[in-house]
């Protein structure tokens, strides 16, 4: 259920209410907009009399929301949800570029590739230590000295890193990580995304490989129910019938999305293409239709990669796109003001 606010809502009438509300076992979700202020009530709403608290003076209107996500849900928070990472963000009107290996394989290769993709516009690194693979006989990352690596790249370069978290007993090992990554495996990791939501760091979520719009919420919900509002989603392909590609890109998902919720939205092209050739038209077509970032893997020796060379751009290939994302970025932003 959600509240909405008459405009500068006396004080007094306020507290009373949350301290009422609360009272009934409910958490209340505050969300401050530029005319308004709307409370969101989590918790068993079904005893709440509607037209009693609609009769209140400070009360414009009440809703019943139906959808099982309530912290994730745009009706609960209007406003897009801003995560700030260093000195750069996600979200807020401007284009995020993280780009970087699939896999960290030694310090002079995450080190050239940081500093390239920095020098052609990119404002984070991403990065593979743990990698869950299909096979078990194929490179499996380098655990704690890949992330090592990373870090070190980051004192090269200043650019913030993203890598991905497989398994709650790797939490401590992430400290010093910007931005946890969970992977499409491990979307539906409940006892993962709970510890996740208990520490500050935001947390990207790469949508499941089988997974719907609501099961993908929803496991952004187990994260900001224990507390943590910094949650990034991740689209990065779903598995069809199609087999031409590695997987199918859901551009739908932007818009689909931006009706749904508030949180900051990431395509991963080089994932759901699985083809290096196919990586700019779909990082177009998702800056067209309104991505708040992309995600790009970028390997200066991609025949010879451990890890997914195929999908992987050149540094001279990410430069030529990254010129043509941002300049398209600024023209669509341009026609919009």
């Amino acid at each position: 259920m959600i509240v909405i606010l008459k405009k500068d809502p006396n004080k007094e009438q306020l507290e009373s209410l949350i301290d009422w509300l609360k009272e009934k076992g409910l958490q209340i979700h505050v969300s401050v907009g530029v005319s308004q202020m709307i409370l969101g009530l989590v918790g068993d709403t079904s005893t709440l009399d509607i037209d009693l608290i609609s009769a209140l003076d400070i009360v414009e209107d009440v809703k019943r929301v139906q959808e099982p996500y309530k912290k994730a849900n745009r009706k609960f928070h209007p406003g897009d949800t801003v995560v700030k990472v260093g000195n750069t963000q996600i979200g807020g009107g401007n284009l995020t570029v993280m780009a970087g290996p699939c896999s960290v394989e030694s310090e002079a290769q995450i080190v050239a590739v940081a500093r390239a993709v920095k020098d052609s516009g990119a404002t984070m690194l991403r990065g593979g230590a743990f990698k869950p693979r299909t096979s078990p006989y194929a490179f499996q990352g380098m655990g704690a000295e890949g992330l090592e690596l990373l870090k070190l790249a980051r004192a090269e370069t200043g650019l913030p890193i993203v890598t991905e978290i497989m398994d709650t007993a790797q939490i401590d090992l992430f400290a010093d990580v910007d931005v946890i990554q969970v992977g499409a495996r491990n979307m539906q990791n409940f006892n993962l995304l709970k510890l996740l939501g208990r520490q500050e760091k935001p947390v990207m979520i790469k949508r499941g490989l089988s997974s719907t719009y609501e099961e993908w919420l929803m496991s952004a919900e187990y994260v900001m129910a224990e507390g943590n509002k910094n949650v990034i989603l991740c689209e990065r392909g779903i598995r069809t019938f199609e087999k031409f590609t590695r997987n199918t890109l859901d551009i739908a998902a932007i818009p689909v999305l931006r009706r749904l919720t508030h949180l900051p939205i990431i395509i991963d092209p080089s994932h759901a293409t699985g083809k290096a050739f196919l990586v700019p038209d779909c990082a177009r077509a998702a800056v067209a239709a309104g991505t708040d970032g992309l995600l790009i893997e970028v390997h200066n020796d991609p025949e010879h990669a451990l890890s997914d060379g195929p999908q992987s751009l050149r540094p001279e290939a990410f430069d030529k796109l990254t010129k043509k994302l941002l300049a398209l970025h600024a023209f669509i932003k341009e026609q919009e003001a």
